[in-house]
């Protein structure tokens, strides 16, 4: 069973900084690909993209948070994680991590079949 499971959310003002962090569990290798990303979302909108790391390490961001954000990951310890920096009151949001096995070749929330809970950041100006 796989499950996924986000921490590091909390409240902070413009300008600041927090790493996310997603203990997966139960993923196992996939020769065809692995592919992590963090989502956010805010009430009475769609998920969003934010970034996502397939197994070989290769990477994307939105460009809304490019140059800011960093998105990384610990194969031992099966952990990814989201440093944010620089963050602005239109970061406030709920961010989720995702999974699935396959090349990281959407940015779609729809693609992916693992959730984690969700973790609240709220960036005050």
């Amino acid at each position: 069973q796989v499950q996924l499971v986000e921490s590091g959310g909390g409240s902070v003002q413009a300008g600041g900084s927090l790493r996310l962090s997603c203990i997966a569990s139960g993923l196992s290798y996939n020769p065809d690909g692995d592919c992590m990303a963090w989502f956010r979302q805010t009430p009475g909108k769609e998920r969003e993209f934010v970034a996502n790391i397939g197994g070989d390490g290769r990477h994307s961001v939105a460009e809304s948070v490019e140059g800011r954000f960093t998105i990384s990951k610990d194969s031992v310890n099966n952990t990814l994680y989201l440093q944010m920096s620089s963050l602005k009151p239109e970061d406030t949001a709920t961010y989720y991590c995702a999974a699935d096995k396959f090349y990281c070749h959407t940015q779609s929330p729809l693609a992916f079949s693992y959730w984690g809970q969700g973790t609240q950041v709220t960036v005050s100006s």
